[in-house]
């Protein structure tokens, strides 16, 4: 089996810029990452344009959409930006591709002290790879159905609807 990562950027993938202190996007962290797991099931990373979810609009959730379908792989963990991920899933969820995709994404990025974004690539890659075919939110040890989830912003984390 191998597993397809879809890189499309989010907290996740931000760089910190120490000269303005603003965070950003460069190359993406997955690579680095995907050593540093050392996942050994063989690994299809695809890199989307890097960027906020607050900032996708319906084409680039269509590339999306045309990534996974497109894919031979039947299982696809997608990194993806926390604040507009259950909207990714809804896109999704109703195309039933017949393949398990799963969204995870980070709170505190990959390069930041305790950052989320490993554990939740492992969760992630692992569920992806056990759960039936469909479209899935999986976030800090939680699994949640395409149509079943929502990120609580004020407590920071996801939840059912």
């Amino acid at each position: 089996m191998t597993l397809r990562i879809l890189a499309t950027g989010g907290t996740f993938d931000k760089h910190y810029n120490e000269l303005n202190g603003t965070l950003g996007f460069a190359d993406s962290h997955v690579p680095d990452l995907l050593k540093r797991c050392r996942l050994t099931i063989d690994v299809a990373l695809e890199q989307l344009p890097l960027m906020d979810s607050l900032d996708m609009v319906d084409a680039d959730r269509e590339r999306i959409l045309a990534s996974c379908s497109a894919a031979s792989e039947k299982a696809i963990v997608i990194i993806h930006g926390t604040d507009t991920m259950p909207q990714t899933a809804q896109v999704l969820g109703p195309a039933n591709l017949g393949k398990t995709i799963v969204l995870t994404g980070a709170m505190i990025p990959y390069e930041i002290a305790n950052s989320d974004a490993m554990f939740n690539l492992g969760f992630a890659a692992g569920v992806a790879q056990t759960l039936p075919p469909g479209v899935y939110v999986a976030m800090n040890g939680k699994i949640f159905a395409w149509d079943n989830v929502q990120k609580n912003k004020a407590a920071g984390v996801f939840q059912p609807l």
